[in-house]
C-alpha cells in the first residue's frame, strides 16, 4: 500500500497524495510521520493519566510539541531524523506507562504498539517492519472501519493540535510556556488513541482547541513582545545591497536574533524571506544594522529565489521545500530538516557565516524598493481614535482582512485581484505569508492611515483579533456587527487552528480558499455552514458585491 495524507491545501487532486507528497515527502517519510503521530497519541494516553494526577514530566511535554509539529506539512523530510524522534517517543511512552503503574494509576486496556497491531514491532524493528506496520494505522486503513463524518472531525482536531503545537513550541524557544496547553495536548490525543468519542464530542475539542490555540498564540505575542519589544511600522528594503550575505526563511524569531549577533562585524547582510519579513519591524531585531531588509516573497518562491541567491542559507521552522541545487549552501535548524542538508544544532550557526564568507554576494547595489511593516495591534491601537473617527465620518467603510497561507497551487491569483477591486475608501488588513500576493502594489492611505496594514506572521492572527475586539467595543458592538470581513487563504495546519480559533470566537461568515480541505467531508462542512456561515471563495468580483452590496 502506498502513502495517503491530505492535511494540505495543496493535496495532488484535491483528495489525498499517495505516491509522493505535493510537499516532496517520500513514500517512507509519510509513514513515519504517521508513525511518530500515532505513538505520540499512545504517550499522551499515559501521560494525560498522570497529569490528572498531577504528575507532570516536562520531557514529555515537550516532546509531544516537538512530535505535532514535526509531522507539519514542509518541516522534516529527513528519515533518519523521524526514526531518532520515533524511538524518543516510545521510550517515553514505555516511561510514563511505568509511573502509572508505579503510582497506582489505573488506565484503560489500549494496544500501545507502534503500529497498533499489537505486535510489538516498536523492539528491534528494522524500517522495513515499521513502513508495513505503519499502513496498519495509515488514514486509508482507518476509512475502511471508521464513520467518514468521525474521522473528519478526527483530522480537524488532529491538524488544529499540530498548528498549535508549532505556536506553542516558538513560544517555548523563547522560554514562554503554559500548562494548560500541554494539559490539552495530553487530553484531546488521549481522547483520540482510545477513539471512542462521539460526533457532540469531537465537535466540543475542535472548539476547545481554537480556544487554547488563541491562548497559545496570546503566550507567543508577549513572548515575542517581551523578548524583543512591540513590532512597530517600519520601512523595509527589499531590494539587496552590495556585499556578502545570509538569507533566513522560516518563523524563528530567535535563530535570526543569534545569527545576527554571530554576524556582528563581518560585512555579512542578512536578509528575511517567507515570514521572517516581519521581523524587521521588531526594535530588538532591527537594531542590528547588518539586518539589511527582506528577499524575495512567500515560501513557494524559494527554489528559484534561493537558488538565485549569491550567499548562504538558514532554514528555521517549517516551510523548507527541495533544496535540489542549492544544498551546499542551505543549512537548517530547530526541527525542519531534509536529508542532506547541514542541520546546525545549539544556534551555532559558525558554518552558515563560513559559507557566506566564501561567496562573492551581491556584486552591486539594486535600485531601492522598500515597503511598510509592522502594523501589530500595539501600533494600531496607539492610532485607534484616528481610525474610530474616520469610520465614524464616513471615510473609512469596511475593513478587510485578507491573507493567511500561501501557496504555488492556481487560484490563488484570487487574493490578487480581490485587495486591488477592494474600494478605496476601505482598509486591508493582512498577515503571514498570503500578503505576498499584494503587499507590494501601492494602495495609498486614508487621512494618513495606511490603507495596507501589514500585521505579520500567522500568528499574528492573535493581533487581528485584539484589532477586532477594540472596534469591537469602541463602537459598543460585537465582531460580527462591525463592518469587518475576513477572505482567508489557508495551506496546512497553522491555518487550521487558527480558523478554529475563530470559530471559537463566534466570528461568522468567513471566507475560505482556494479550496476547502480534502478531509472535510459534506456532513461536517454543513454543520460548520450552517453554525458559522463558511463559505467558499467565489470570484472576487462576486464576493465584493455580496460583502458590501
Amino acid at each position: 500500500m502506498s502513502m495517503f495524507c491530505y492535511q494540505c491545501e495543496q493535496t495532488a487532486k484535491g483528495t489525498g497524495c499517495t505516491q509522493v507528497g505535493v510537499c516532496g515527502k517520500k513514500e517512507s517519510t509519510a509513514k513515519l510521520q504517521d508513525l511518530i503521530l500515532f505513538a505520540t497519541k499512545k504517550l499522551a494516553f499515559y501521560h494525560d493519566a498522570l497529569l490528572k494526577k498531577n504528575i507532570k514530566n516536562a520531557d514529555a511535554d515537550h516532546l509531544i510539541l516537538d512530535a505535532l509539529f514535526t509531522t507539519v506539512t514542509n518541516v522534516n523530510f529527513d528519515d533518519d531524523r523521524l526514526l531518532g524522534l520515533l524511538k524518543k517517543i516510545v521510550d517515553e511512552k514505555h516511561k510514563a506507562k511505568k509511573l502509572c503503574k508505579e503510582n497506582n494509576i489505573s488506565v484503560e486496556e489500549i494496544c500501545d504498539c507502534t503500529c497498533g497491531c499489537g505486535c510489538g514491532c516498536e523492539e528491534g524493528s528494522s524500517l522495513e517492519d515499521l513502513l508495513k506496520k505503519a499502513e496498519e494505522i495509515s488514514i486509508s486503513k482507518r476509512k475502511e472501519s471508521e464513520d467518514a463524518d468521525l474521522l473528519a472531525l478526527e483530522e480537524l482536531l488532529t491538524y488544529g493540535l499540530k498548528g498549535t503545537a508549532a505556536y506553542a513550541h516558538h513560544a517555548w524557544t523563547l522560554g514562554y510556556e503554559d500548562d494548560e496547553a500541554y494539559a490539552f495536548f495530553a487530553d484531546s490525543l488521549a481522547m483520540l488513541a482510545k477513539g471512542k468519542a462521539d460526533l457532540t464530542e469531537l465537535l466540543a475539542y475542535n472548539m476547545k482547541c481554537g480556544e487554547i490555540n488563541l491562548k497559545v498564540m496570546g503566550l507567543l505575542d508577549k513572548a515575542n513582545t517581551e523578548t524583543y519589544g512591540n513590532p512597530e511600522p517600519t520601512s523595509v528594503r527589499i531590494t539587496p545591497i552590495k556585499g556578502k550575505a545570509i538569507l533566513v526563511s522560516g518563523h524563528d524569531l530567535k535563530d535570526l536574533d543569534e545569527l545576527l549577533k554571530q554576524t556582528e562585524g563581518l560585512g555579512i547582510n542578512v536578509y528575511t524571506h517567507g515570514e521572517m519579513l516581519p521581523c524587521n519591524a521588531y526594535p530588538g531585531l532591527k537594531k542590528y544594522s547588518h539586518l539589511a531588509g527582506n528577499y524575495g516573497g512567500a515560501w513557494q518562491d524559494q527554489l528559484k529565489e534561493f537558488k538565485e541567491f549569491p550567499g548562504s542559507i538558514l532554514m528555521t521552522t517549517n516551510c523548507i521545500q527541495n533544496p535540489a541545487g542549492y544544498l551546499d549552501r542551505i543549512f537548517t535548524s530547530g526541527l525542519v530538516a531534509w536529508e542532506g542538508v547541514l542541520h546546525i544544532d545549539n544556534q551555532n550557526f559558525k558554518p552558515v557565516i563560513e559559507k557566506a564568507l566564501s561567496m562573492e554576494g551581491f556584486s552591486e547595489d539594486e535600485e531601492e524598493k522598500r515597503i511598510t511593516i509592522g502594523f501589530g495591534h500595539n501600533a494600531v491601537l496607539n492610532v485607534a481614535g484616528k481610525v474610530i473617527d474616520a469610520v465614524k465620518a464616513g471615510k473609512i467603510k469596511h475593513f478587510f482582512l485578507v491573507g493567511g497561507c500561501d501557496g504555488a497551487k492556481s487560484g490563488r491569483n484570487y487574493y490578487t485581484e480581490f485587495a486591488q477591486k477592494v474600494p478605496d475608501d476601505c482598509i486591508i488588513m493582512t498577515l503571514a505569508c498570503g500578503k505576498y500576493r499584494f503587499n507590494k502594489l501601492e494602495f495609498g492611505d486614508i487621512e494618513g492611515i495606511p490603507r495596507l496594514l501589514d500585521i505579520g506572521q500567522c500568528n499574528d492572527a492573535y493581533s487581528a483579533v485584539q484589532i477586532a475586539v477594540a472596534l469591537a467595543n469602541a463602537f459598543e458592538t460585537d465582531v460580527n456587527s462591525l463592518p469587518l470581513s475576513m477572505i482567508l487563504s489557508w495551506y496546512e495546519q497553522k491555518a487550521v487552528c487558527i480558523l478554529l480559533s475563530l470559530l471559537y470566537l463566534g466570528i461568522k461568515n468567513i471566507r475560505l480558499g482556494p479550496t476547502l480541505p480534502a478531509f472535510i467531508t459534506p456532513n461536517v462542512l454543513n454543520v460548520l455552514v450552517e453554525k458559522f456561515g463558511i463559505k467558499p471563495i467565489t470570484t472576487a468580483d462576486e464576493d465584493l458585491k455580496a460583502i458590501l452590496g
